[in-house]
């Protein structure tokens, strides 16, 4: 005889949120579907389904607005206090470079290795779009088109820790992700053959499954760019 208690269907809810927020299948800032829609894939009353949502609520995993959307919880933002810089120096600009090799090397090897063939569709459309937008435009855009891409990598990497960070990182050192782009172009008068080229293997290397040359290629991108503008 199974003695085992079923598992009711708030319960199963519950588990699975938690699961997909906990694996990085949502991702931190991601809408939750609407209370209609899991009141109906889970056979339950949508005051239920409230219920389910406001308990992970006050677990920290789903932040709520009034008249907004639930969406899933960035884990590390309550915890994590990244350093205030007044001004977008060369010595920080140096060390974000440092800290992005590190962190976009897991990213790419996580995303090539655990990304969903939509993930990677989508990730291919973002990158032969980057190609086309990046022509003639300022060195702003070109800034966040690359902060795209690679942010999409670390979204698609179902690495809880990896995408909280990522997220948060970008946000706080943007302007000395951009500083150093403007640096670079500068001194070269265009965006470097180089960094386009290093896309593209990192893009080849994620499309392919290869983890370990995806952490390579990102990694090594990132550091090509600190070398430039250690020089400059």
């Amino acid at each position: 005889m199974n003695s085992e208690t079923p598992v009711t269907p708030r319960e199963r809810l519950r588990q699975q949120l938690t699961q997909q927020i906990a694996t990085g299948a949502l991702i931190p800032g991601a809408p939750l579907p609407s209370e209609r829609a899991l009141a109906a894939e889970y056979s339950m009353s949508r005051a239920s389904v409230r219920e389910v949502v406001q308990g992970l609520v006050a677990d920290d995993l789903i932040e709520t607005t009034q008249g907004g959307r639930s969406r899933c919880a960035n884990l590390l933002q309550s915890h994590l206090s990244l350093p205030v810089a007044t001004e977008s120096s060369l010595a920080l600009q140096l060390e974000v470079m440092e800290a992005r090799a590190l962190l976009e090397g897991e990213a790419a090897y996580y995303c090539a290795l655990r990304a969903t063939d939509a993930q990677l569709a989508a990730l291919d459309a973002e990158y032969q779009a980057m190609q086309q937008r990046s022509r003639g435009q300022s060195t702003l855009h070109k800034a966040k088109a690359d902060l795209t891409f690679h942010m999409m990598i670390a979204e698609s990497s179902h690495h809880l820790l990896v995408i909280s960070f990522s997220q948060l990182f970008y946000a706080r050192y943007f302007n000395a992700i951009h500083g150093a782009l403007s640096s670079t172009l500068k001194r070269y008068g265009r965006y470097p053959d180089g960094i386009a080229q290093q896309h593209g293997r990192i893009h080849r290397a994620i499309q392919a499954r290869n983890p370990e040359q995806a952490r390579l290629e990102a990694s090594e991108h990132i550091l090509y760019t600190r070398r430039l503008l250690e020089t400059a």
